[in-house]
């Protein structure tokens, strides 16, 4: 079940232990990353429905989707009703075992079901909380409900995503704001770990979507602040700083991307297209040269790499440095030598789906610690007798009496 082969070895975040009541993406995908790397993920979800997470995406032959099972992978379920009394109590008894407790849930939610921050950390001050929304906890939007897409456009990213004045689209998944606030709250968790290690006390951490889009748009900030620039959609062809510097379409119907950042490197693809007098200075050898006349320049490189194959323009490009590569389809990446070197792909045999489902592999790659599947997302409530078991003491006659009024 997992993807390496040392599985006694000790993870870097063993013995840690995370309630993640988040749905979805975003939050999910922080706990995600702790549990690649050791930690214990209780996922803690509502009684005969489950996350959300487990109808987004491609349903299998058990009901649960892909995305469930990849993006789950290594957390144990727990069914619990937070909007009862009985069941927050639950939680805070659970929380108080928990180094982190991870939720999604619009600001103030947490603090109706009595299991607030002040709460929480009050019942245990070492506790490190993560919050993930659309907005953040405070200011004019944070009662907005949050969506990656949504958050793509307030960021100031979906703008910039299309061809020059036409109109703007998802700049590549729709889920990429998720990931990208999943990543942030991940690292937010781990400084605050490593905080408490100083003092002992917990803290809260609060991540929007629309922040985590933002901090990805390099200087578009500064250049507004400081000379009024508004960045406009420039296409695939079309770069401020680079030229050329986009995708150009081949003669087989695929696509190649090509970057061509510096002279130095805009000199290695003109002896790729075999007309070495393009790189000299009084043509196009010069950066500023090239950004004065874009359209001339990206017209030569698409017509050498129209006149050839995909292969044969990456042949030419890697033959002599220029940098280039695929714009893959996820067909291209399954045969991917790269992809297959470094076992970016995993196969996983799930023995409720009965069949090897392929899922995207871990990383970071520690050389000393790498992290693990251990097993792909879980069956809804199939730990929960576990959880109540090892982390509260409860015995069968209490979790059966749970059981009966609902709460799990």
């Amino acid at each position: 079940m997992s993807d390496h082969e040392d599985k006694d070895r000790e993870l870097p975040l063993r013995g840690l232990r995370v309630l993640d009541l988040a749905t979805v993406i975003a939050g999910p995908y922080s706990a995600s990353i702790l549990g690649e790397f050791g930690a214990e993920v209780i996922k803690v979800e509502q009684p005969k429905v489950g996350c959300s997470l487990r109808r987004f995406g491609t349903p299998t032959s058990v009901g649960d989707t892909l995305t469930w099972l990849s993006e789950a992978r290594n957390k144990k379920s727990l069914t619990l009703d937070l909007r009862t009394e009985e069941g927050s109590g639950i939680l805070k008894k659970l929380a108080e075992h928990a180094d982190i407790l991870i939720e999604n849930f619009r600001p103030g939610t947490m603090d109706r079901w009595g299991v607030g921050w002040d709460v929480l950390h009050e019942i245990n001050p070492a506790l490190i909380m993560l919050s993930v929304t659309g907005y953040g906890q405070t200011g004019p939007y944070k009662d907005r409900p949050g969506f990656a897409r949504v958050a793509h456009g307030i960021g100031g990213l979906a703008y910039l995503s299309g061809m020059p004045k036409g109109m703007p689209v998802t700049p590549g998944s729709t889920t990429l704001g998720d990931y990208l606030t999943g990543l942030y709250g991940a690292i937010g968790l781990l400084m605050a770990l490593r905080y408490r290690e100083e003092t002992g006390e917990g803290q809260y951490v609060d991540a929007s979507l629309y922040e985590s889009v933002f901090r990805c748009t390099d200087e578009l900030a500064p250049a507004y602040g400081m000379f009024g620039v508004v960045r406009e959609r420039h296409g695939p062809n079309n770069n401020e700083f680079a030229c050329p510097n986009g995708h150009f379409p081949t003669r087989d119907g695929k696509w190649v991307a090509i970057s061509c950042a510096t002279d130095k490197l805009f000199k290695r693809l003109a002896d790729a297209m075999g007309r070495p007098e393009l790189a000299e200075d009084h043509v196009y050898g010069r950066q500023e040269s090239r950004l004065a006349h874009p359209h001339d320049v990206n017209e030569i490189v698409r017509d050498w790499a129209g006149s050839l194959t995909r292969e044969e323009v990456l042949e030419r490009c890697f033959a002599t440095g220029a940098p280039a590569g695929p714009l893959n389809t996820i067909a291209d990446i399954f045969g991917d030598r790269q992809f297959q070197a470094r076992r970016t792909l995993v196969s996983i045999d799930d023995e409720d789906v009965g069949e090897t489902v392929i899922v995207p592999a871990v990383i970071p790659r520690l050389s000393e610690t790498p992290g693990e599947i251990r097993h792909l997302g879980p069956r809804l409530s199939e730990h929960t007798e576990e959880v109540l078991r090892d982390w509260l003491d409860l015995d069968d006659d209490e979790i059966k009496a749970l059981r009966d009024k609902a709460i799990i």
